[in-house]
């Protein structure tokens, strides 16, 4: 467990609450990769969104996350075995596993030693992939005052890994042989609430609270209320995905 940032485990309830789920069509894309169906593995699974999106495709997943706290908030499912284990020692046996997966969290791990773990667990000619989301966009006038929020208000709080989701995992090393992808995005209707619960699982905002003594998000609601409206108006938000996939030898 050495070396292991954890920045949700403090708010893991709130995690498997408020955080979106990601789209269907990503995971009949992923599972389209695989030759077998046997098992996948879900690395740093936190309450298990990905996890859920895989079990319909799998006969068995295994999802990982080094944080006991978010291993203990994940929803259960009966195709779902979920374990307390770091992204570079899954436990599982050599050449057993069809697919590894790793969303919203790649940009923490030692990477050499994940690496190393997925090319031993995976099968010859396994797949895996790793993706994430970066900022929502907001519908129009909101979308800027957003942004402000984002970079400007609680931008010096990110930790320093948050820029690999900010370059869309460009610069992230991928030693496999890379697919190409096609686009997916996270799409959610909300109301102001609702984004606002959301928004408090931020480990900046968390920080942000830490470091100042209050509260960045009442501000920003005071801002997004006149454009938005009825508080309980839903509104269509979206997060476009970035995906890197690929496959061993």
């Amino acid at each position: 467990m050495t070396g292991f940032k954890d920045h949700f485990s403090s708010a893991s309830d709130r995690y498997a609450a408020y955080r979106p789920d990601y789209p269907a069509a990503l995971f009949a894309w992923l599972a389209g990769l695989c030759v077998d169906h046997d098992l996948a593995w879900d690395c740093a699974t936190g309450s298990g969104q990905a996890a859920l999106g895989l079990a319909p495709h799998f006969r068995r997943v295994v999802a990982t996350d080094a944080s006991a706290e978010q291993i203990r908030h994940a929803a259960p499912h009966p195709l779902i075995d979920y374990r307390v284990a770091p992204a570079e020692a899954s436990g599982l046996a050599d050449h057993s596993v069809d697919l590894v997966t790793v969303a919203q969290a790649a940009h923490w791990f030692d990477l050499p030693r994940f690496y190393a773990e997925a090319a031993r667990v995976l099968k010859p000619g396994g797949a895996i992939a790793v993706w994430g989301y970066g900022r929502m966009l907001l519908p129009g006038e909101m979308d800027a005052l957003f942004q402000r929020f984002y970079a400007e208000t609680i931008g010096p709080y990110w930790p320093p890994e948050r820029a690999r989701i900010d370059d869309a995992y460009r610069s992230l090393d991928f030693p496999f042989a890379e697919i190409q992808p096609p686009a997916f995005a996270i799409e959610v209707e909300w109301t102001l609430p609702r984004l606002l619960d959301y928004l408090s699982t931020w480990s900046a905002v968390k920080r942000y609270q830490a470091a100042r003594g209050r509260d960045p998000l009442p501000a920003l609601l005071a801002e997004l209320r006149s454009l938005w409206g009825d508080p309980e108006t839903a509104r269509a938000l979206q997060w476009p995905l970035f995906l890197r996939a690929g496959r061993v030898d």
